[in-house]
Formats: structure tokens, sequence, C-alpha cells
């Protein structure tokens, strides 16, 4: 096909493009042997007669940054709630197939789905911090699982949780101000910190850069890359350049199933599937 007849949203990858994935997968690759933190086996989920997940079956490798990637209503976003099983609050959905956290089925293992959830952290498209202080925002999960006993310790892991997400130095002297009264890349570090502070397994972050500016996206990828040393992550994004600089793995999904995953580098320069390559390299999505 030639370019004149390339669809409007076709912007084929340029060598400069490419050299940079090859220079950040040499840096950041997959290793081998991680152990497998979560493990999705054929996995199906409806709400009500839709069928958003089709017989979905993936790795999540331990202190590695998994992004999840495919066009909008693939059944990204949908599939990150289920490790939560913050799906469940929906009326009217149903799940078969099995989610494993650490071997732990997490359907079986778990009689009250909130002590699942508290250890996952959750980082959501907009930054939501709480109408609170600022100090109040990253108390909250410490205090709701009563991992500390008096102010002392409370303010210690307050400090380590901001430090860890880059943002003590910026506002330790504002800890008693509204965290809504922070910039919009502050307050996604905050909600970072506020998740952390509560001492998760694995980090959920569905499209976490989407509402905000170049440099305030660079922050926080370069974040990620630091928290990944102590966390395992996944991140469902639409933008194939974070993808490529963040992620150790890739999972490619289309119409609500798993099509292709695997190493980054492998997934971005030699992919199995035609439809992954078109998506990556912009022919749609």
């Amino acid at each position: 096909m030639n370019a004149s007849n390339q669809p409007e949203t076709y912007q084929p990858l340029d060598s400069t493009t490419l050299v940079d994935w090859e220079l950040h997968f040499n840096e950041h690759k997959h290793a081998d042997g991680r152990n497998v933190e979560v493990e999705v086996d054929k996995l199906d989920f409806w709400y009500g007669d839709k069928h958003a997940l089709q017989d979905v079956t993936l790795n999540i490798f331990a202190k590695e940054v998994t992004a999840l990637i495919g066009p909008s209503g693939c059944g990204k976003s949908t599939l990150i709630r289920c490790f939560n099983r913050m799906n469940d609050l929906i009326r009217g959905t149903r799940v078969s197939g099995t989610i494993r956290l650490q071997g732990d089925d997490i359907y079986r293992a778990y009689d009250d789905p909130a002590d699942l959830r508290a250890r996952f952290g959750w980082i959501a498209q907009k930054p939501n911090p709480f109408p609170d202080s600022v100090y109040d925002n990253v108390a909250y999960g410490i205090r709701l699982q009563g991992l500390v006993e008096t102010h002392d310790e409370m303010d210690v892991l307050v400090e380590d949780a901001l430090r860890k997400a880059d943002l003590w130095q910026e506002i330790r002297d504002r800890l008693k101000e509204p965290g809504t009264d922070l910039s919009g890349g502050q307050q996604q570090r905050l909600c970072i910190a506020r998740a952390i502070a509560a001492r998760p397994d694995v980090i959920l972050m569905d499209e976490p850069c989407s509402a905000l500016d170049p440099t305030a996206t660079q922050h926080i990828e370069e974040l990620i890359n630091e928290l990944r040393k102590q966390y395992t992550i996944v991140i469902v994004t639409h933008n194939m350049q974070q993808a490529a600089r963040v992620s150790q793995r890739a999972a490619f999904m289309h119409l609500g199933k798993m099509v292709e995953d695997g190493a980054t580098e492998q997934v971005f320069l030699n992919p199995h599937s035609e439809l992954c390559k078109n998506y990556i390299t912009g022919r749609y999505g």
C-alpha cells in the first residue's frame, strides 16, 4: 500500500524512533528467571451479555514493568481491574478462569476482597488525591491497614513514601496543605506515594500520564523505572513510545483477546502477528 492510500492515523516509525527503542531495550531487558507474580490462566469476563475478555492467559513477572497495549475498548483496563477484583463491584458481571497472585487463587484465597485489594496499589488516569492534607493522603492506607501504632512511626512511613515518589523535597513544607492544591504532576506522584505507603506487592497504573504535560510525564516515567526495583508494575498505555521506554514485557490485546505477549523488545521489533505489527507502527489504533 502506498503512502497516499494509508489511513489518516498511519504514522510509520522512523529510524530515530527505532534506534531510541533499541537503546532502551539494551539497557532495560526482561530478566530471564524472574518469578511470576501474577498468573492469568484462561480468563473470561462478561459485563452482562458483553464478553469483554476471552480466554486471556498472561504472566506478570516480579519487579518488572508489563505494558498492556492495544486499541481503546480491547479490554486492557478490564483486565487489570480483574487483578484486584474491582470488577466485583459492578452489578451483572461474571468471570471464569484463574488469576493467581504469588501462587494463590485470588477468588479462593481471599474471603474478603478488601484483603486482596490491599496487595495492589492503584493509579488512575487522572490524579485523584483526597480533599485532605498531603500528609493525610499518604497516611490513609497506613491507617486503614493498621500498619503503625504511634504518630512518630506514621511520620516515618509518610516521609518514606513521599521520598520513593520523588516528592518529598518539593512539598516537605506543605504537608498540611490540601493535596488538591498541588500541580497535576505532583498530584499524580502524591497518588503514587499514597499507593506505595500501604505496602502493595503490585502497582496497577491505568494510563497514569494521559492527563499530564510532557514534563510531568517524563517525571512519572523516570519514577516508574525506579519503583520497579521494589515493585511489580502493570501499566495500561496507548503511548507506544512510553511503553517502549518503561516496560520490560509487553502484551498486545485486541477485541478482548490476548493476541501476543513477550519481552518488549521482541513485541516491538519483531512481533509475531501482523495485527500487533500494524498497531505498533501506527497503521490503526
